[in-house]
């Protein structure tokens, strides 16, 4: 099987839509934070903008932030970015009426399908059958270790299992991983399971809760604490497995950010939720694929700032290919419910699917 991207589909701007279209209005921001009334809110999809009679892409697109003109450039920015004065497109309408037009059809494929309205089995659930996304996985990854920026987002329970740890260990040494993105948590656990072999007090294979397990995590935390870092922390103790060793060794990046419910934590891990915010941008700026697995907010925070396409250097627009794969329907629909309407779902069990994964691509 061949991958290929799906081609981009440019609007086409001759039609009267666009050419009769006014020119968006811009209004400055009134307070640093604050947008001006009637501001126009982003979203996932390619948005363009009409501009002394030209269509002008916004390149690097969120959810839910604002358009600024500045120096001949559309730049998308949170709210709290915003600076007294910036120049902020306004109005409410998509569909070139205030010369804004948002394009959710780009990447359209016109795969197999039938046209009839009623038809079972629609929805992605625990019934669906995964088969064709896994292979498509396999070839996506793949073709993205050599073209592309692949994000993973990671939740805890992907460290509790032996395998899952090893599988993971060997996406990133074989350059699967291109950047990791997870709370205090996964990489405590991870770090516990190199460490002392359990997560949370259960060893890694057995799933048996040995003696004073309950200490393992922090005494964990408290050990990396002592060093000062966690790639100290992997040199000084000796590390030589697991999701974060691997990702040290290969000079990854991980972005690890707090949560309220957090023990130590970590030295690496943000205290301040938007500077944390900010650091798990800088990776989703440049990724081609997402892949979010059992950590619901993570993943809803991920899929808020990855929009549905990325503006490559040579200029050409290509897709960003989202999945969430989580043992809860509940979780994978919440991300599609929040905004991130190209999300893929996979509802399976996440150490299983890391494994697989793995195995697919033959390591």
């Amino acid at each position: 099987m061949s991958f290929k991207l799906v081609k981009y589909k440019q609007p086409d701007f001759s039609q009267s839509q666009f050419t009769d279209a006014p020119d968006a209005v811009t209004a400055p921001a009134p307070k640093d934070k604050v947008a001006p009334e009637h501001y126009h809110a982003t979203t996932i999809f390619p948005e363009y903008f009409k501009v002394k009679g030209q269509w002008l892409l916004a390149e690097e697109s969120r959810m839910d932030c604002v358009a600024v003109y500045e120096n001949g450039k559309i730049y998308v920015r949170e709210f709290r970015n915003l600076k007294q004065g910036d120049l902020v497109f306004t109005g409410r309408t998509e569909n070139c009426e205030d010369g804004i037009f948002v394009y959710p059809h780009g990447f359209d494929e016109g795969e197999g399908g039938h046209d009839e309205a009623f038809a079972f089995r629609q929805r992605r659930s625990r019934e669906t059958a995964f088969s064709k996304d896994y292979d498509n996985i396999y070839e996506l990854l793949r073709h993205e270790r050599e073209h592309g920026y692949v994000v993973w987002v990671m939740g805890p329970a992907c460290a509790f299992d032996s395998d899952s740890r090893e599988a993971f260990s060997k996406l990133v040494m074989n350059g699967y991983v291109d950047a990791l993105l997870a709370g205090n948590a996964l990489a405590t656990h991870d770090l516990e399971g190199a460490y002392l072999n359990t997560a949370l007090g259960q060893n890694i294979y057995t799933q048996y809760s040995q003696p004073n397990g309950h200490y393992n995590h922090i005494d964990t935390i408290n050990r990396v604490k002592f060093h000062g870092s966690i790639p100290a922390f992997v040199e000084k103790e000796g590390i030589d497995n697991g999701i974060i060793y691997s990702c040290v060794k290969k000079d990854v990046p991980f972005v690890l950010v707090g949560s309220i419910r957090d023990d130590g934590p970590l030295p690496e891990v943000y205290a301040n939720v938007y500077e944390g915010q900010d650091a798990m941008r800088d990776c989703v700026r440049k990724a081609t694929t997402v892949i979010c697995m059992a950590t619901t907010l993570h993943s809803i925070a991920t899929g808020n700032m990855t929009p549905s396409f990325r503006v490559m250097p040579d200029g050409t627009i290509r897709q960003v290919y989202f999945y969430s794969v989580d043992v809860s329907e509940f979780a994978v629909n919440k991300l599609g419910d929040r905004g991130s309407l190209s999300a893929k779902s996979i509802v399976t069990n996440v150490q299983d699917f890391v494994v697989n994964v793995s195995k697919g691509l033959g390591l």
